[in-house]
């Protein structure tokens, strides 16, 4: 019997929270020593109930602290927890050679964001940029069945061998993105999503390959459901 992580199966799941609330702020979690997850907690959580959780997965040769300037204020604004994960080595596991120690470190860092915050099913998305777009384009349609929304800004690949669930997805792409053609990947992978059933909102903006700050307000208003379709 092979083990389901070899898959990009999670063994996390959704439980009620052991542990006290972290403040507002952003906080290291301190997990495994070095490149640590990084957790923004909004002023503006609401203090009781399931609240949002978004987790957003950097670059290839990025880190939390690039990406997270661009959500941080979404996230102060509209109330909602930021998780920010880092590859253990210079970009995700599923990109170097298959699913491992990332998928792991990620499972172990949920457990202890569930450990202290009530996490919304209905509001549980995984968000990428570039290699973390296809990380998280692959590992949450992997995971469907637990995450709600996936989001991808100009990831390059899909590597799926399980569905399960059927979570909603958002897909970005710059048409003139210089290092992921947007015809073999933004346009492909929006083809393929709703050719499967899924629910896909495919939006294409002129640019190159870049996390566009217009593009993010819409993908936010997607993962809280917020009606808005006007593209930059």
């Amino acid at each position: 019997m092979f083990d389901p992580s070899l898959f990009g199966r999670l063994s996390f799941s959704l439980n009620a929270p052991t542990k006290e609330r972290l403040p507002a702020g952003l906080h290291s979690l301190e997990l495994f020593g070095e490149r640590d997850p990084a957790l923004y907690v909004p002023t503006t959580l609401k203090t009781d109930g399931p609240v949002p959780l978004l987790v957003m997965f950097h670059g290839a040769g990025g880190s939390a602290e690039k990406v997270r300037p661009f959500l941080e204020e979404h996230a102060e604004r509209n109330g909602f927890l930021l998780l920010l994960p880092q590859s253990q080595f210079v970009t995700w596991d599923i990109v170097i050679g298959g699913n491992g120690p990332d998928l792991e470190r990620l499972g172990k860092t949920l457990e202890e964001v569930s450990s202290r915050f009530e996490i919304d099913p209905a509001h549980f998305g995984f968000a990428g940029f570039s290699d973390g777009g296809s990380y998280s384009l692959s590992t949450g349609i992997t995971n469907g069945d637990l995450v709600s929304h996936v989001i991808v800004f100009s990831g390059g690949f899909m590597s799926v061998f399980t569905q399960e669930g059927t979570p909603k997805v958002f897909i970005a792409h710059g048409l003139i993105d210089e290092q992921l053609p947007i015809a073999t990947s933004g346009r492909k992978h929006a083809d393929q999503l709703k050719a499967a059933g899924y629910d896909v909102q495919y939006v294409e903006f002129n640019g190159l390959h870049i996390i566009h700050p217009p593009i993010v307000a819409l993908a936010v208003d997607f993962f809280l459901g917020k009606d808005r379709q006007t593209a930059a």
